[in-house]
């Protein structure tokens, strides 16, 4: 049994050691792509904003849009009620925006009876797009978009191989609390699985471009009948195409607001759920990776506490805890100095997450575990208040709604 135990621990430092040169690795891309010139490439732009319920900061997130650093776009809100809570923020930024010389609109979408509602809004906003737009952008309400954010989406589809480009999430809290901190780490360690290989990025639908050429060549809009994950029905069929998905690092975009643990849990259980549906090998490695982690760290524990003080166990489990510990301590500091490149002066809150993010890598493992275990026997989940159950990639039930 020991030696399956050494096995594993080896192989745990393996991936720790792999996971911080992955780290190195985030920030140096995050550099280059900060110090690449601007480009002149900024054709007119249809931002689609899918909305549903009021989100904290909801106005202060859609007020951003019109604030973008681009000669020309329009913004389509859409909804699937004209008495959800969030038409009321959106008429407000709209008479706030007037002058802001943005062409503007609200539509409502009906309701879905066989895809997620969210991918149901994207499906009918599409059709009002203005004839001239180039690029279609997608933002989710809850991120709170930069200046530059539009106008770094769009530069890297002016190569033709670019299929799509995307951004990805960080969150913020209002208040530190385990349950925020805990899903900032978990996100924390899907954004930088993102980086400079464009075969192996995927599309995060918070905040993706496409060309209308590529996304009518490709038939989205059809492949989008069925599922749940916008995003996920993007990548594979970018990906299927021979096309390249480009990752922006200054399109990161701030997420801001707090969440309970029970808040994080449901969070995090969807988002597995979603990917063992649409993604099932990473699904598998989530499940090995943080099956092994938790395993070897609880084994080196026990053995360091219930063996002889110098026996050789012990010797291997403490240099075990110490490089793993080091290893994935310095890819959380790695990864959150990248994120303040992007971040300096616009969000100094993410300065004080230095300490959560370089302790909570030891409890997010469990939780990558439990959300792994919770998807193995379930794929329903209850989504801005309606629930689904996710049959395969293009039949999704609803439940209630």
């Amino acid at each position: 049994m020991i030696y399956l135990y050494y096995i594993l621990a080896a192989l745990l430092i393996y991936m720790s050691y792999k996971s911080f040169r992955g780290g190195v690795a985030y920030l140096k891309y995050f550099e280059q792509e900060l110090n690449r010139p601007s480009s002149l490439y900024m054709p007119f732009a249809t931002i689609i904003v899918p909305c549903k319920g009021f989100d904290p900061g909801l106005e202060e997130n859609l007020a951003a849009l019109f604030e973008q650093d681009y000669p020309g776009y329009e913004v389509i809100f859409v909804v699937d009620s004209k008495n959800d809570p969030a038409c009321a923020a959106i008429e407000t930024v709209l008479r706030k925006a007037e002058s802001a010389g943005v062409i503007s609109t609200i539509v409502v979408a009906p309701r879905s009876t066989w895809s997620s509602q969210k991918v149901e809004n994207l499906r009918q906003a599409v059709l009002h797009a203005s004839d001239s737009s180039e690029i279609f952008v997608f933002v989710d309400s809850d991120t709170r978009p930069s200046r530059e954010w539009l106008k770094c989406l769009t530069t890297p589809l002016e190569d033709r191989s670019i299929g799509a480009s995307t951004g990805y999430r960080w969150f913020i809290a209002e208040h530190v609390t385990l349950g925020s901190e805990l899903r900032s780490i978990w996100n924390a360690s899907i954004a930088s699985a993102l980086g400079p290989n464009l075969k192996s990025n995927f599309c995060w639908g918070g905040s993706m471009a496409i060309r209308r050429q590529t996304f009518e060549s490709l038939n989205i809009r059809e492949k989008w009948k069925g599922t749940l994950s916008d995003d996920f029905a993007l990548t594979k069929a970018v990906r299927a195409a021979g096309m390249g998905i480009y990752f922006v690092p200054k399109a990161l975009t701030a997420s801001i607001g707090d969440s309970s643990l029970v808040e994080t849990l449901e969070f995090t259980n969807r988002q597995m759920k979603i990917t063992r549906v649409y993604a099932s090998d990473l699904w598998l490695l989530s499940y090995f990776g943080s099956f092994v982690f938790n395993l070897v760290i609880i084994s080196s524990l026990l053995i360091i506490l219930f063996s002889r003080q110098n026996d050789f166990n012990v010797f291997v489990s403490t240099f075990t805890l110490a490089a793993v510990s080091l290893f994935s301590a310095g890819k959380s500091w790695l990864r959150l100095r990248a994120v303040k490149l992007v971040f300096a002066g616009q969000w100094p809150a993410v300065d004080d997450q230095w300490f959560t993010q370089i302790t909570l890598w030891l409890v997010s493992p469990l939780l990558f575990l439990i959300n792994c275990i919770t998807a193995t026997f379930s794929r329903r989940m209850t989504w801005r208040g309606i629930r689904y159950e996710l049959k395969s990639p293009t039949e999704t039930v609803i439940i209630t709604d």
